[in-house]
């Protein structure tokens, strides 16, 4: 199986950054893409940005411009830089990762995982 561990969620003010990370671990062969998506109270899950494994970004229209993502490959690790951040930007943010695992009987099979889920709060 490919786990998958958020980090650097917390409160912050208006205006302020924060920057999450998300290490994927297991019998990892290849990861294509990795991204973060967000959820807040009473609304949908939405894709907030996502980077293919050549670097390729897209970004939700709501976050064009203040967030940017990045990946180290050689780290497994997918990175959220939240700038300008607004109280809208309040949500549960979780980390995906899909590619290519090892079985324990060294077969090939894709994975699509998610992390747990980390809290952002922006507020005063």
């Amino acid at each position: 199986q490919v786990q998958l561990v958020e980090s650097g969620g917390g409160l912050v003010q208006p205006g302020g950054s924060l920057r999450l990370s998300c290490v994927a671990s297991g019998s990892i062969l290849s990861i294509n893409g990795m991204g973060w998506y967000r959820q807040a109270p009473g609304k949908q899950r939405e894709l907030v940005a996502d980077i293919t494994s050549d670097g390729s970004t897209n970004y939700a229209d709501s976050v064009k411009g203040r967030f940017t993502i990045s990946r180290d490959n050689a780290k497994n690790t997918v990175y959220l830089q939240m700038n300008s951040s607004r109280p809208d930007d309040t949500a549960v943010y979780y980390c995906t990762a899909k590619g290519v695992r090892r079985t324990s009987g060294g077969f090939y099979r894709q994975f699509d995982s998610w992390g747990q889920g980390t809290q952002v709060t922006v507020s005063s």
